[in-house]
């Protein structure tokens, strides 16, 4: 017979919420208007700073799991990642052994920039390191696609 009373007093709880009163209104503007004012608190990142986050974050990656998640950090923000970020990313993937990981990062660079041409630049920046390490893109391990 408890039974009967604990889920009469819960559905009476979940009986539908009290409308808003006029009253309340204003200080629900209030609370928007703090809520806003502290959501844009937060600071602009600039672009060279974020450059030498992730540079000293892929110098000091240890494993693969480091290396996968601060790359899907780095290539989920709005920009393309600098020559220098990659390059640091690139002698992590080396450093951990993971060599499909380091051909993926071309990949994800192929689709953050705009056009076939910045691709391309990337590619005669980053020549060097990827003789130094051995790393060939998709488009060379398979030329058909």
């Amino acid at each position: 017979m408890n039974f009967r009373l604990v889920a009469n007093a819960l559905r009476a709880s979940r009986a539908a919420p009290a409308p808003v009163s006029l009253r309340s209104a204003p200080s629900l503007l209030a609370f928007a208007a703090q809520r806003r004012a502290m959501s844009s608190a937060h600071h602009q990142e600039t672009f060279e700073s974020f450059t030498a986050r992730y540079v000293s974050f892929f110098q000091s990656v240890e494993d693969l799991f480091e290396l996968q998640r601060g790359l899907n950090n780095c290539f989920a923000h709005d920009l393309v990642p600098a020559p220098a970020v990659i390059e640091a990313a690139l002698h992590a993937a080396r450093r951990v052994d993971d060599y499909s990981t380091a051909v993926r990062i071309f990949e994800g660079i192929k689709e953050k920039v705009e056009s076939k041409k910045q691709y391309e630049a990337y590619l005669e920046e980053l020549n060097g390191v990827r003789e130094e390490l051995g790393v060939n893109t998709k488009e060379e391990l398979y030329p058909s696609t």
